[in-house]
């Protein structure tokens, strides 16, 4: 398992994951932070970046702050 710190912002154009010189990763997600749809679009982001299931993804902390530390379950 392996586990990122995730800064996400909301309400962006176009939804993309960056690594940041710190070696946190930034999440731009269209979606807007209501009934769970920028937390569910950030699973779905982290999923594709790193080519795995959705299933595999999970929010370990933070699911109500722009900081999150979400976990990778290997398969």
């Amino acid at each position: 398992m392996a586990t990122i710190q995730v800064k996400v912002k909301p309400n962006a154009k176009t939804s993309i994951l960056t690594l940041q010189e710190d070696g946190t990763y930034l999440a731009s997600v269209k979606a807007s932070p209501v009934d769970g749809k920028a937390n569910a679009e950030l699973i779905a982001l982290v999923a594709r970046h790193f080519g795995c299931s959705k299933s595999a993804v999970t929010i370990a902390t933070g699911a109500s702050s722009r900081i999150k530390r979400v976990a990778i379950h290997e398969s």
